[in-house]
């Protein structure tokens, strides 16, 4: 399977944490998030992995150059200005194939292991998801007997991580648009599977859940090659 890492967005609400360097490269444990992910997804045996790219690209391609020092393959699939998930996810389609693919947010660390993520779908997608977060008062899903649901109050989070058929999107034209709707009208149509993860999960969206993770997992200064 292939990989696409989503890495496009500005992080506009981490302030001066992201003032000369994309989100996605802030280290914690001493190398950044995107190299996180990388390493688990090398581990999974994925070996091809495309990263969308906006904001910041040129220090993104500079600090990962062509993926050989973790024994992967990585390409680029460049965009003028960002165009969501939606849209980045459609765009990067010619570098990721025909086949269901894995996907995962640049943004959040995790120690989920990618390798029991299915390589074969029933249906449009398989989401991993978990607790709600925390101050919101409902989720994303619902999660029954192994598919995803909107069933009265959703209790599970969708976790950013995922695997996608493309026919998902078969239908779309190139532009700015978010993949969230998409799944919530294939959830109503029973077209997504799922899966709950308890491990270690955060959303590095803003410096308090930075800080928070810099906490429990140790963090070093990161200068790129």
């Amino acid at each position: 399977m292939k990989a696409l890492i989503f890495a496009a967005g500005k992080g506009v609400r981490m302030g001066e944490l992201c003032a000369d360097q994309p989100k996605v490269l802030l280290p914690l444990a001493g190398k950044p998030l995107l190299v996180h992910h990388i390493e688990r997804l090398k581990e999974a045996n994925v070996q091809d992995i495309v990263l969308n790219v906006s904001h910041m690209a040129e220090k993104i391609k500079k600090a990962l150059g062509n993926g050989n020092h973790w024994g992967v393959n990585l390409a680029y699939s460049e965009e003028p200005y960002p165009l969501e998930t939606g849209g980045g996810m459609l765009k990067a389609l010619p570098l990721l194939g025909n086949d269901p693919f894995i996907t995962v947010s640049g943004d959040i660390w995790t120690d989920y292991p990618f390798a029991c993520l299915p390589s074969t779908l029933d249906g449009m997608a398989h989401l991993v998801l978990n607790d709600r977060l925390e101050g919101l008062p409902a989720g994303d899903f619902t999660l029954q007997g192994g598919r995803i649901a909107n069933t009265g109050i959703n209790t599970l989070n969708f976790a950013g991580i995922g695997v996608y058929h493309p026919e998902l999107l078969r239908e779309f034209s190139p532009g700015v648009f978010k993949l969230y709707p998409l799944l919530r009208e294939a959830a109503t149509r029973g077209a997504l599977t799922g899966e709950y993860y308890s491990g270690r999960w955060f959303n590095i969206g803003t410096p308090s859940v930075y800080y928070q993770a810099q906490r429990q997992l140790g963090s070093s200064r990161y200068i790129s090659s």
